[in-house]
């Protein structure tokens, strides 16, 4: 019988059985397509840079989850790179530079008015601080501290610390890099000063327990909207929430703002080496409460989503203020400047907002808006562009090609001029394995130089990242994978697009072949499996016993580089494949087991006896410095009759 080629469509299709999917692929992971063929995707290398903090970071490069990336230049040829975790905000000089931290200042104590008291034998302090509004996991950072008497001394004092615990609104603990003897218990360290971080957030987001426990019929925080008598998540009076960042430039400086707090403006200084922190914007009205902060393209007016509005202290989700026009201290409107405001109507909450081309998109829970400039006296012109829709949300949308696409709760949409939803091979499969209560989460992020959209997201069972979702936009396919990141942002200031992990590293994307967070790298496991097929329409069992591969390994830092052909037979679509990899005794039974063939660059034909009514083809590779590109693998086939 002749040769049968084992040509698949691109992408993967999960929408249908496996049988009603013949002809294309059905499963995949680390795997991307390009020009309609399967390929392993990129490896990815940890950035060098360290925190320049006293305090060292428990893993990683940085204290905490990453949720915001931002990349630009400044005017000195300054590659900075802003970088908002759940715990602090840094700065980084260049790929491989320190991360300096920039994270501002909420309060400073007068002096004397922190007191320590030590256990003889213990590394746990007690601060007195009265209405310290510290909670556990915040910063602070001491000076003119003198010593207590034995080890614990003015040196160990005088940096910074992590609180630990909060006991009361006047006292939490520290823990001390050495343990205190008997000569330190009873003092109290002086005329100490606290300067005292902004209140950290949290790295996944909290439910409380208890019907209503939000307040009667349920709540909208900015974060998600609850239905009626629902709970409350954490950190609405309750505890902590999600910590998210956003972030622009205003010029070479940074404005950025944690979702639900203040706006917080960072100016380049004129050494690279030396980083300000950030400081907290509080003339010309500026607004106290803001869930997303943006700088506009157009004449440079700082927009704030969700704000407080003019002489009130609540917030309004769905109210919009912008400053003066080149003027971020502005933000009281007058007939001499531009600073006004704008509620929208379509919603609960605004979720987000992004640039887009000649227009700003601004999305509520149940919207989707248009924001253009328009001039004076005016401002800022609203247009509906569609409405029940839905947004995963404030960090799940992405522009690629003028073209904007976002995770919605059940569906993805696209937006090129129009609202539609985007056609999507795979969103069963993602929907039906989604854990919407961390939607917040999810972000999205472009991959321009393999013209992809990437959604990462939570599975059911997760609460924290753990699988992605692609399309790729040029060649309109899907596929999806399992990998653990935190941000993302693909910028050509650094070549490779940039993730964070949760090992609090920050890596680059299509770099190498391997893992590299790791020492020594490790390999990347990466696989594609097809739909079934058959001979026929499946009257007869199907006998293969010859594969020809097709693949190279053009990129592999190996001088061998390998990778693994398995075919997995069945009798009928119910049933499971066959796993028996390499059966004891030769018969017609075992024949029925799945079998793996190794294939390397060389290997011209692999003779294989496999039997079945319909049968599965696999690719994977597991080893360290391969790439691959499968092409077109053909099978010698031939009918085994009925039984």
């Amino acid at each position: 019988m002749p040769l049968q080629k084992l040509q698949f469509r691109p992408g993967v299709n999960r929408e249908s059985t496996t049988l009603a999917n013949e002809g294309g692929w059905f499963e995949s992971d680390k795997v991307r397509f390009r020009s309609g063929s399967a390929e392993k995707i990129g490896g990815w290398v940890a950035d060098t840079g360290t925190t320049t903090s006293t305090l060292t970071p428990p893993a990683g490069s940085f204290w905490g989850v990453c949720r915001s990336l931002w990349n630009w230049v400044t005017l000195s040829s300054y590659n900075l790179l802003g970088v908002g975790t759940n715990l602090k905000f840094y700065i980084q000089n260049g790929s491989g530079g320190s991360f300096y931290d920039i994270t501002p200042i909420r309060s400073t104590t007068a002096a004397g008015d922190v007191t320590f008291a030590a256990t003889n034998g213990s590394t746990t302090l007690t601060v007195t601080d009265t209405a310290h509004g510290a909670q556990a996991n915040d910063f602070v950072t001491y000076s003119g501290a003198v010593t207590l008497g034995g080890v614990i001394t003015a040196a160990v004092l005088n940096k910074e610390y992590q609180i630990v615990a909060v006991t009361s609104n006047n006292v939490y603990t520290i823990t001390s890099a050495v343990a205190a003897n008997a000569s330190d218990v009873g003092n109290g360290g002086g005329a100490t000063v606290g300067a005292y971080q902004i209140t950290t957030g949290g790295s996944t987001f909290t439910s409380s327990v208890g019907w209503g426990s939000g307040g009667w019929g349920g709540i909208n925080t900015g974060y998600t909207s609850t239905g009626w008598g629902s709970p409350a998540p954490a950190g609405v009076g309750l505890g902590t929430q999600l910590r998210l960042w956003s972030q622009s430039n205003f010029g070479e400086d940074l404005i950025f703002n944690p979702r639900g707090g203040g706006l917080y403006y960072w100016e380049v200084n004129a050494n690279p080496n030396i980083f300000d922190r950030g400081t907290l914007l509080t003339t010309g009205d500026t607004p106290d409460i803001c869930n997303f902060v943006m700088v506009s393209d157009a004449s440079r007016f700082v927009i704030c989503f969700g704000v407080n509005d003019y002489g009130s202290a609540a917030q309004n989700p769905m109210l919009i203020r912008w400053s003066d026009q080149e003027d971020y201290t502005d933000w009281t409107p007058a007939i001499t400047n531009q600073a006004g405001s704008y509620t929208l109507s379509h919603g609960s909450s605004i979720i987000t907002a992004m640039q887009s081309r000649q227009e700003i998109l601004v999305w509520t829970d149940a919207a989707l808006y248009s924001m253009q400039y328009l001039g004076a006296p005016y401002v800022w012109g609203f247009q509906l562009l569609g409405d029940n829709l839905s947004i995963a949300g404030p960090n799940a949308t992405a522009t690629a090609n003028n073209i904007t696409y976002w995770m919605g709760v059940d569906k993805f949409y696209m937006y090129s001029g129009r609202v539609e939803t985007l056609l999507c091979t795979l969103r069963s499969y993602v929907y039906n394995d989604i854990n919407m209560s961390q939607a917040f989460q999810f972000f999205a992020g472009t991959n321009e130089g393999f013209n992809e959209i990437w959604w990462y997201y939570c599975s059911a069972a997760s609460s924290t990242i753990d699988k992605y979702v692609v399309y790729n936009y040029l060649e309109r396919v899907w596929y999806y994978g399992t990998l653990a990141r935190t941000a993302w942002v693909d910028s050509p200031l650094r070549v490779e697009p940039m993730a964070t992990t949760y090992g609090n590293q920050l890596v680059y994307h299509e770099t190498g072949v391997d893992d590299g967070t790791t020492n020594p790298p490790s390999p990347i496991t990466a696989y594609v499996q097809s739909a079934d097929f058959d001979i026929g329409d499946g009257h007869n069992f199907g006998f293969v016993y010859r594969i020809i591969p097709d693949v190279t390994f053009d990129g592999s830092t190996v001088t061998a580089p390998t990778l693994d052909f398995t075919v997995r037979p069945r009798q009928f679509p119910g049933t499971n494949y066959g796993n028996s990899n390499n059966p004891a005794v030769i018969s017609s039974i075992s024949y029925a087991g799945q079998r793996t063939y190794n294939v390397q660059q060389f290997t011209e034909q692999v003779y294989v006896r496999i039997r079945g009514r319909q049968m599965a083809f696999k690719v994977s590779s597991d080893t360290l410095g391969t790439a691959w590109q499968l092409g077109v693998p053909r099978i010698e086939v031939r009918p085994d009759g009925r039984r």
